[in-house]
């Protein structure tokens, strides 16, 4: 009922075809900013909530380079390396999408409120299966998990340690048909990892 606010049913023409595949795609997605967004060509950028510097810089470069492409940028919209995917492709003045494990009244973390307002001001998309008002509740991100890589033809994983949700995504990418593609990092750094064992 608000503008900029879409509710897409799994049986309509309008919900993304490469979600629309997943046997287990959600029934409804909330989306607010463009929904057409959702069609084009997306590469998820995830990794670890605690990135190094290093880290950071890189997905931030490899978004922005890949936003600057034509690529659509999907990520999670937590701390640490999601958050610098989308901050890249925003950089590159091209277009992000977040998804949310919670609802799209109940922005997680608090940190990144600003950063969702500027991704949707500057014509990307939030998008949530939960309903509005779901708060943070910790099964529910894994859970979205399986949405950031089904939006996406590839998944990229920048920094990660093997117990992670990072890994999880990349699998269930590989499971899903999706390309999955990981950044090595220093042997003596524990966030390089599970990049080591995707690789």
């Amino acid at each position: 009922e608000q503008p900029g606010q879409h509710l897409l049913c799994r049986d309509e023409p309008d919900y993304p075809a490469l979600l629309a595949e997943l046997v287990d795609a959600p029934p409804l997605l909330f989306v607010a900013g463009d929904p057409a967004l959702l069609e084009r060509p997306q590469l998820a950028v995830v990794g670890s909530r605690k990135a190094s510097k290093p880290g950071l810089d890189t997905a931030r470069s490899f978004a922005r380079h890949l936003a600057g492409g034509g690529f659509v940028i999907t990520s999670g919209l937590a701390l640490g390396v999601d958050g610098a995917a989308h901050q890249g492709a925003l950089e590159a003045g091209g277009q992000t999408v977040a998804v949310l494990g919670t609802g799209l009244r109940h922005l997680y973390p608090a940190r990144h409120e600003p950063l969702a307002r500027d991704i949707v001001a500057r014509g990307g998309a939030l998008v949530s299966e939960l309903p509005l008002d779901c708060p943070p509740q910790a099964s529910n991100f894994p859970r979205r998990n399986r949405i950031i890589s089904g939006l996406s033809l590839g998944v990229l994983v920048v920094e990660a340690s093997p117990s992670s949700g990072s890994p999880i995504t990349a699998r269930l990418a590989a499971e899903q048909g999706r390309e999955v593609y990981a950044i090595p990092g220093s042997i003596h750094h524990p966030g390089a990892r599970g990049c080591h064992q995707l690789i």
